[in-house]
């Protein structure tokens, strides 16, 4: 059976909308692109090469499949451009985009069950990057079964969160963590079970 890790970079209030570039994802008006930037360190390059080890597949939504495909075909195997460029991009979408960027497969039925069943094969992880709307169904599916979140020490106010309106409540293991020299929180967590509640308040005597 498949690991399947999401793998996020996430201001203090959430926002994972463009962290790459200006121009890496301006829907809804998004102004704030290329906000990991600034922080970025060794430290994080050390976490990224770490994170999963290799080989792994890629599983991504239209709109990140894209945005890597423009990018990562022209970088060099010394930058880290190998690992991504072989390996097998399962990209989820309703519309039928042309995935030049190979080798791909597109997911353009039932993407929980097609996902469901992908994960019972014989094959290396499944790493998701970006996709901020396929994280959302992968949730509510109870399909991800570790998540690596890297917050950044910047507030952005608006743009796609993560953990959006309608994620459903659960609870997550700290599995590792670290902080970079920049101040950037770097940790591992594995689904844990359902939310349980409880109170501080104490019964009156």
């Amino acid at each position: 059976m498949r690991k399947l890790l999401v793998t996020t970079f996430l201001s203090l209030d959430g926002v994972m909308q463009a962290p790459g570039g200006p121009e890496e994802d301006p829907e809804d008006g998004f102004t704030h692109g290329g906000w990991t930037v600034p922080l970025w360190d060794g430290d994080l390059d050390r976490f990224m090469e770490e994170t999963p080890p290799s080989p792994f597949d890629l599983l991504l939504g239209r709109r990140t499949y894209e945005i890597f495909a423009r990018y990562w075909p022209d970088v060099p195997e010394e930058a880290g451009g190998k690992p991504l460029n072989e390996a097998t991009k399962y990209v989820a979408s309703r519309s039928r985009p042309s995935l030049d960027w190979g080798p791909a497969v597109l997911l353009d039925g039932d993407v929980a069950e097609e996902i469901g069943t992908l994960k019972e094969t014989d094959g290396p992880g499944l790493l998701v990057y970006g996709s901020a709307n396929l994280i959302q169904t992968l949730m509510r599916a109870g399909l991800i079964d570790e998540y690596a979140l890297l917050v950044f020490p910047v507030t952005l106010g608006t743009g796609k969160r993560l953990f959006a309106d309608g994620t459903p409540p659960s609870t997550l293991r700290l599995v590792d963590s670290r902080v970079s020299s920049s101040g950037v929180l770097m940790g591992t967590y594995a689904p844990a079970g359902e939310l349980v509640t409880g109170s501080f308040a104490t019964e009156a005597r």
